[in-house]
């Protein structure tokens, strides 16, 4: 089908200079082209826009009308198209970022305002929540993801590793002792994730490709990492969480890590999720370029 602006831009043209070709010239279009655009448009309409000779065109009464509409639709048609066009080339407009609840309070909350420093043209709609979106569906620009990525159309771009870490409060570990051996835990109480892929309220798993396994049981389980660590601080039970979550608590004294007789699961990584778009709008691309740099070459969990 052919381009209805276009051909509303033909039509238009074409009047003010009294013929196809002109208005071809100025559009740079062939003369063929141009007037397959006229007879499209006056086939949509159903009207004969033009009284046409060898020498001119002169408008039709319905032409007359058209021409008036014309005047008014297309300057603002082609000034919505050029601001269309220019966020493909200048940083501006609303960018929807989602990002997991925990990491996103952490690590991406602080990191705006000097992303808006850089790109006060953009604005930030910042989602935080640890279901996994629909970019598409939920009209999302950029989402980011923790953990292994399921095959999808959608373009990834890894932003940083994060380990697992077996931790509990020193008054829990001087209370229950501290475990060696990860069969050692099954005697523990776990405080399990209703959404990891490897803390699960029943049974963690461990090794590189997670391929060890082992029946655990709590009295806490949740849909939310911050939610266990603060039971955990609290002298609750054993916390299994990537570092994001506990590496400050760790640091601070409120939780200790145990290491184990075998390597933590691996995490799958984080990552940044977009659409497969081949010329992405800059605030994408800015937005994009901002975050992998903030993650590189340490994330902030191991500078802090």
């Amino acid at each position: 089908m052919l381009d209805r602006i276009t051909g509303m831009q033909v039509f238009s043209r074409a009047a003010h200079a009294g013929s196809l070709s002109a208005a071809a010239r100025l559009l740079a279009l062939s003369p063929a082209m141009a007037t397959k655009h006229l007879d499209a448009l006056e086939v949509r309409l159903g009207v004969r826009l033009f009284h046409r000779s060898t020498r001119k065109l002169s408008l039709t009464e319905a032409g007359q009308q058209y021409l008036e509409l014309c005047a008014r639709l297309l300057p603002e048609l082609e000034e919505v198209e050029a601001m269309i066009a220019s966020q493909r080339v200048d940083a501006s407009g609303l960018l929807r970022l989602n990002t997991p609840l925990s990491f996103g309070v952490r690590y991406i909350a602080p990191l705006i305002p000097a992303f808006s420093e850089r790109h006060p043209g953009v604005v930030v709609d910042l989602g935080l929540n640890d279901r996994v979106v629909d970019l598409t569906d939920e009209g999302w620009d950029l989402t980011i993801r923790v953990g292994r990525l399921k095959d999808s159309r959608l373009v990834s771009r890894k932003l940083t590793e994060s380990a697992m870490t077996v931790c509990a409060a020193p008054s829990y570990w001087a209370t229950r002792g501290r475990p060696k051996l990860w069969t050692e835990l099954r005697r523990h109480n776990c405080l399990g994730s209703s959404i990891s892929a490897v803390a699960r309220p029943d049974e963690w798993l461990y090794g590189k490709d997670r391929e060890r396994r082992i029946a655990v049981k709590g009295t806490m389980r949740a849909n939310n990492g911050d939610a266990l660590a603060a039971a955990a601080i609290a002298g609750h039970g054993v916390l299994y969480e990537p570092e994001f979550i506990v590496a400050d608590a760790i640091r601070r004294g409120e939780l200790e890590s145990v290491t184990l007789d075998a390597r933590t699961a691996d995490v799958g990584g984080i990552h940044l999720i977009y659409s497969p778009d081949r010329s992405p709008p800059a605030k994408v691309r800015v937005m994009i370029d901002f975050l992998v740099a903030a993650f590189d070459p340490l994330p902030p969990w191991a500078i802090q």
